[in-house]
């Protein structure tokens, strides 16, 4: 049973760049709520990719982000609201949040929790490289982005 009101799902492989932006971004949150019990208001998963079975992860939370990395934003970073939407590709083996939601859906047969998607700048993918700059100023930004987001969404009204 969920212990917080949001989880947080950052994904990517932590060898390969950029790619690790999501799991990094997840291990500095973690690191700011250990350092800060007001931000005490989250649980997080990290993986190397979504897939099917991260729909169950969602079950009982009231607002889901996930993380990753992206090529080709107009910012450092992008906080986007996201709607279900069914993955017609041949394979469940990796999905993209938004198919996440879907599954959720079918599954619970409810909506499924608020759910964001927050994309950080990215632009090196090469295995047993580390954050390029860019990446690393993204990271930045959409750290304190996401703490101040948080913080300002759970506390009551």
């Amino acid at each position: 049973m969920p212990g917080k009101p949001a989880l947080i799902i950052g994904y990517g492989n932590p060898s390969r760049g950029d790619d690790a932006l999501g799991p990094r971004l997840l291990e500095r949150l973690e690191a700011l709520r250990d350092a800060d019990s007001d931000l005490d208001c989250f649980d997080t998963l990290t993986d190397f990719q979504l897939q099917i079975e991260h729909a169950m992860d969602l079950h009982g939370y009231s607002q889901v982000i996930f993380v990753d990395a992206a090529v080709n934003l107009a910012r450092s970073f992008r906080f986007e609201l996201l709607q279900p939407s069914r993955d017609d590709s041949y394979t469940t083996h990796a999905l993209n949040p938004a198919a996440v939601l879907a599954v959720y859906a079918e599954f619970y047969s409810e909506p499924p929790p608020e759910s964001y998607l927050l994309s950080m700048q990215a632009e090196r993918f090469e295995l047993g490289e580390g954050l390029s700059r860019t990446a690393g100023q993204a990271l930045d930004e959409a750290l304190a982005f996401l703490a101040t987001h948080l913080m300002q969404s759970m506390s009551p009204v």
